[in-house]
């Protein structure tokens, strides 16, 4: 049952990462994802078998202590961006801060008392898996979000040559994991959250 409850917090939780992109890029004039029914918070069109059920559930099954996946990717056209390198910065941006903001709301629920001894436990879950959706997409590896961001500061050529590397993107995440580099970065920032809100994550 822990297991099903942290993958139904983590899909949800990627949808709205990913919408959120959409609903972005939106604002700055790029309405392709509305256009590809991806604007919803139907789970169905944002599947990732692999980024979704997959690799979650992997890790989940050998008792990773970071737990983290991805639906699949809302499509954004850069180019109908205006303008189009704080457009890309923006919409980048977008996900990782939907998942800060879904943190603290849940942080907030447990500080005013709402929570009981079964919500309270599965919060404290949605917390720390929105945590690590948030900063792990902002590490500048591509195809993560920080990537983009930093593609929206380098010459279009430099930006063709960091996009290659895409390809490679979940292998290095995974040697990352593997080789505790990703507790590094992640650790850190659900340490700082749980002193700031009184709560014990990790």
């Amino acid at each position: 049952m822990d297991i099903l409850i942290t993958f139904v917090i983590l899909i949800f939780s990627a949808i709205v990462h990913e919408v959120s992109h959409g609903l972005m890029a939106e604002k700055f004039g790029d309405d392709t994802a509305r256009e590809e029914g991806r604007i919803t918070l139907n789970p169905i069109p944002h599947i990732d078998p692999f980024g979704s059920i997959l690799l979650p559930l992997l890790l989940l099954s050998v008792h990773s202590p970071i737990i983290f996946g991805a639906a699949k990717p809302v499509p954004v056209n850069f180019n109908n961006l205006h303008p189009r390198k704080l457009g890309m910065i923006m919409v980048s941006l977008a996900g990782p801060l939907s998942n800060f903001a879904l943190a603290v709301v849940f942080a907030v629920i447990i500080k005013l008392g709402l929570a009981n001894s079964v919500s309270g436990p599965i919060l404290l879950t949605a917390i720390l898996i929105n945590l690590v959706l948030g900063t792990f997409n902002l590490i500048p590896i591509p195809p993560l979000d920080g990537s983009k961001i930093v593609a929206a500061f380098l010459p279009d050529h430099l930006v063709y040559k960091l996009f290659q590397f895409e390809r490679w993107g979940f292998v290095l995440v995974l040697i990352f994991l593997y080789l505790g580099i990703l507790d590094i970065i992640l650790y850190p920032v659900i340490t700082l959250f749980g002193r700031i809100f009184g709560l014990q994550l990790i």
